[in-house]
């Protein structure tokens, strides 16, 4: 069975074919790193983390970039004396690889910073404005916007009128309509000099989407195979870095992915609402393990809900297969499935690969991996051990695909070492975050965090030779 994949923008199941046979291409808009991280981002990073993993099992050679915004407003408006921009970026940034580890998510093949391409960008934008899709600013601002009516083809992705697009912002700064966007932001009174670089427009820094377009390219050519991201991304995100690369003359993306995004107590989850689920929450409330097994177990175009007993399911769902794997380990069934090598096709359930490349429909591939798991027991209870032998074959290589196989050298240092150590490194830097509050007297941020930890079951404990956490006993 071939491949099949959701494309965002032909709205339709299509099989897929990579650029380059026995390669993949897939680029993902990651993190912007001015806050910390949520249970969205674990869930987009998680979903793409499946993709490769099933790529590579169908004997694929995946190059996955995923870059990091380090630099935009909300980053430096969240910047303090004590913390510039840039420190603020990187504790984040860490704050994230933190949390990705946790979940034995995978770092990717690239991982650029945005302010690492600033060249690239700036030869895209003067590419643009040489086709006359751009045009810079002519109240000295420095800015240069993307003319949106210059590309007939604008909201090809999402298939919205132009006129319907618009974000709602009236003409500014030079801009000529609504609709267009910013591709060089010219630098504002009272920002550093640190956020800004010469250009041919006048001192700035790059606007978000000629970002991911300039990247992308660098690291993948001028056509690559998917272009991943959140939902919540598609406009104006995407559209922008559709039109732009398209009317720079690159082919950009093949097929557009979407994940689902993340719902607590029916609501979308936002910020802006008081209802975000951060990392350290969920790697508090449950082993991360069991996280991962919540989070990857929905299909993932769908709206992912966090309910409150959403990972006390999922850990009992979970004790199911481990039970089965000290089943099979007591029989000696195991020890030889462990030394073999990494998960191949033959290993595999045929109902478990269906669903892989229905469009990595892991929802159906948790059943298969679940009928292996009834299947062997059944044989374990009537003492078929070619059978048992078999399904623990099966599951093993199923865990393994999915990243969730509790004997993986991820997860079997005691009780989720790795996950352990990540935690402490996302609880630490958040106490980093709430010292350096604490010096600026932001004691509104400052409560903010501890509460923030205390809500997941972390204890501070302030003292003169500084602050000092620990975990609620259950």
């Amino acid at each position: 069975m071939n491949q099949r994949i959701y494309d965002t923008q032909t709205q339709a199941l299509g099989d897929f074919a990579p650029l380059v046979p026995g390669e993949v291409s897939l680029y993902v808009c990651g993190p912007t790193v001015q806050s910390a991280p949520h249970a969205g981002h674990l869930r987009s990073a998680l979903v793409y983390d499946q993709f490769r993993s099933w790529f590579e099992a169908t004997g694929l050679r995946v190059t996955l970039v995923r870059n990091v915004t380090d630099i935009d407003d909300k980053t430096l408006a969240g910047a303090t004396p004590d913390e510039p921009w840039w420190a603020l970026a990187y504790r984040v940034e860490r704050e994230f690889n933190a949390a990705y580890s946790a979940l034995g998510i995978r770092p990717p093949t690239y991982e650029p910073r945005a302010t690492g391409s600033i060249p690239e960008m700036q030869e895209l934008i003067s590419l643009l404005i040489e086709r006359g899709h751009a045009y810079a600013a002519v109240d000295e601002s420095g800015d240069v916007w993307f003319d949106t009516g210059s590309w007939p083809s604008y909201g090809e992705l999402t298939h919205q009128r132009p006129e319907d697009m618009a974000e709602g912002e009236a003409p500014s700064r030079g801009k000529r309509s609504a609709a267009d966007f910013a591709l060089w932001k010219g630098q504002k009174p009272g920002e550093p000099d640190s956020a800004a670089w010469s250009s041919p427009w006048g001192s700035g820094r790059p606007g978000w989407h000629i970002e991911c377009s300039a990247m992308s390219t660098k690291y993948l050519g001028p056509t690559f195979d998917i272009h991943g991201g959140g939902r919540d991304l598609r406009f104006p995100h995407h559209e922008n870095e559709l039109a732009q690369s398209r009317a720079a003359g690159l082919e950009f993306a093949r097929t557009w992915v979407h994940n689902g995004l993340v719902s607590v107590a029916g609501q979308k989850m936002s910020k802006s609402i008081g209802n975000t689920v951060s990392a350290v929450d969920l790697l508090t409330a449950a082993r991360p393990i069991v996280v991962r097994y919540f989070l990857g177990s929905a299909h993932y175009r769908s709206t992912i809900e966090i309910g409150e007993n959403s990972l006390d399911e999922a850990a009992a769902s979970f004790s199911r297969i481990e039970a089965f794997l000290e089943r099979a380990e007591r029989a000696g069934l195991l020890a030889s499935v462990v030394e073999e090598a990494p998960p191949s096709l033959a290993n595999l359930p045929e109902a478990f690969i269906a669903a892989m490349n229905d469009d990595f429909a892991v929802p159906q591939a948790i059943a298969a991996l679940h009928e292996a798991i009834t299947a062997g027991n059944q044989a374990f209870d009537t003492g078929a051990s070619d059978a048992a032998a078999r399904a623990a074959r099966e599951v093993t290589a199923m865990l393994d695909i999915l990243g969730i196989n509790p004997r993986a050298e991820q997860w079997s240092g005691g009780a989720d070492a790795t996950g352990e150590t990540a935690l402490a490194a996302l609880v630490d830097a958040l106490l980093t975050e709430r010292t350096q509050a604490r010096g600026a007297k932001d004691f509104a941020r400052a409560d903010q965090i501890r509460d923030t930890l205390a809500a997941a079951g972390v204890q501070i404990e302030d003292s003169p030779n500084g602050s000092f956490w620990t975990l609620e006993k259950a």
